[in-house]
C-alpha cells in the first residue's frame, strides 16, 4: 500500500542568527513533517525567498532591522502560505495575536509550542481564511477605534470574524467559553473564559462572576436586590458575585 507522507516546505524570515539557528536544529528534531528549510535575514532578502522558494510554512519575524514582519506580509499582497509570527514578549503586540487568531511563538521558542503550531499550520495548510485573520491583526494593531476592531473565533466547524463590540457577554461552560452577540447568535469556542478575559478586558469586558464576562456597553440595568444581577441588551440575565458588586456600581456610576 502507497503511504503518502505529507511535507511542508518552511522559510524562517528573522535578522538574528541565533534564532534561526536554534529553530532549525528544533524543526529537524521534533517536527519531521518540515524536510526542507530556507533562511532570509530580513524583510528584503525574506520577500526574494519566498518568490523564488514558494514555501507552505513561513516563519516570521516580528520586528527587523529593515522594516517589520507586518510590513512584509503588507508588500506580499497576496499569499499561499501558513504563517507563524516568532516576537520577544510584548503584551500589545501578543492581544493582536490572539485575536487574530494567527500563530505565534515567543523567544526564546518553547519545544512543545513549536510543535504544535506546525500541527496546526500542517492542519490548516489548504484554509483560505489566513489572509483575513491577517487583515483583523493589522486592524488589532493600528489605532481604529475599539467599535470597529475584531476578534477571530474558531470552533470545529467555522472560522467566525466577529466585530468585539457585537459580544454582550461570554460564559464559562467547563472548558468551553460560550459567546452571545447581537443580534441573537451564541458561538461554543473550546478555550477557557479566562483567556478571553485577559484579551477582552482592554476593550471594556469586566468578569462579574466566575462564569461570567460581559461588555459593559452592553448593560441596560442593574438590579441591587439578591446580591446584584445584571440585565444586558440581549435580555441575559448575568450575576454579580459579592466580591465584585462594589466594582460594579462604581463603574456603572462613573459611566
Amino acid at each position: 500500500m502507497l503511504i503518502l507522507v505529507f511535507q511542508m516546505r518552511t522559510l524562517i524570515i528573522d535578522n538574528e542568527e541565533q534564532i534561526r539557528v536554534g529553530l532549525i536544529k528544533q524543526l529537524k528534531v521534533f517536527c519531521p513533517v518540515i524536510t526542507e528549510i530556507k533562511e532570509a535575514s530580513g524583510v528584503k532578502a525574506g520577500l526574494k525567498a519566498i518568490e523564488e522558494y514558494q514555501p507552505d510554512l513561513v516563519f516570521l519575524d516580528v520586528e527587523m532591522d529593515d522594516g517589520t514582519g507586518i510590513e512584509l506580509i503588507k508588500q506580499l499582497g497576496h499569499f499561499n502560505f501558513q504563517l507563524i509570527f516568532i516576537t520577544a514578549h510584548d503584551k500589545y503586540a501578543v492581544n493582536a495575536f490572539k485575536l487574530s487568531a494567527i500563530d505565534f511563538l515567543l523567544k526564546p521558542i518553547d519545544v512543545e509550542d513549536l510543535i504544535k503550531a506546525v500541527d496546526k499550520a500542517r492542519e490548516n495548510l489548504k484554509g483560505k481564511t489566513l489572509e483575513l485573520q491577517f487583515q483583523i491583526l493589522q486592524e488589532s494593531l493600528s489605532s481604529i477605534t475599539v467599535n470597529e476592531k475584531k476578534i477571530v473565533l474558531k470552533d470545529s466547524e467555522s472560522i467566525y470574524f466577529v466585530k468585539v463590540s457585537d459580544i454582550v457577554h461570554c460564559k464559562a461552560e467547563g472548558p468551553y467559553t460560550e459567546f452571545y452577540l447581537i443580534p441573537q447568535q451564541k458561538i461554543t469556542i473550546s478555550k477557557s473564559l479566562k483567556e478571553y478575559e485577559e484579551l477582552l478586558e482592554p476593550y471594556g469586558f469586566i468578569r462579574t462572576h466566575h462564569s461570567h464576562l460581559i461588555n459593559i456597553k452592553r448593560i441596560v440595568r442593574f438590579d441591587k436586590a439578591d446580591g446584584g444581577t445584571l440585565i444586558l441588551e440581549n435580555k441575559q440575565i448575568v450575576p454579580v458575585s459579592q466580591r465584585k458588586r462594589e466594582q460594579i456600581m462604581e463603574l456603572l456610576n462613573n459611566m
